[in-house]
């Protein structure tokens, strides 16, 4: 029963790193207005992971809100 939930943490886990790759390549490949869109929606927000991925992208792509 251990090696089972084990596997499934672990499964679940190896999903989440999946889906956050996936949702930083999609923001990585925004056009710089649907990125500035992007980062303008969580402009006002506390910090958030998506507020920090988007300001990242800014930043590379050395353009601002």
């Amino acid at each position: 029963m251990l090696k089972i939930r084990i596997k499934q943490k672990a499964a679940t886990a190896e999903r989440a790193v999946a889906l956050l790759a996936e949702i930083q390549t999609s923001i990585a490949s925004l056009n710089d207005e649907d990125l500035l869109d992007f980062a303008d929606i969580f402009a006002e927000a506390p910090a958030s992971p998506l507020k920090d991925m988007a300001a990242a992208a800014l930043k590379m792509r050395n353009i601002s809100l």
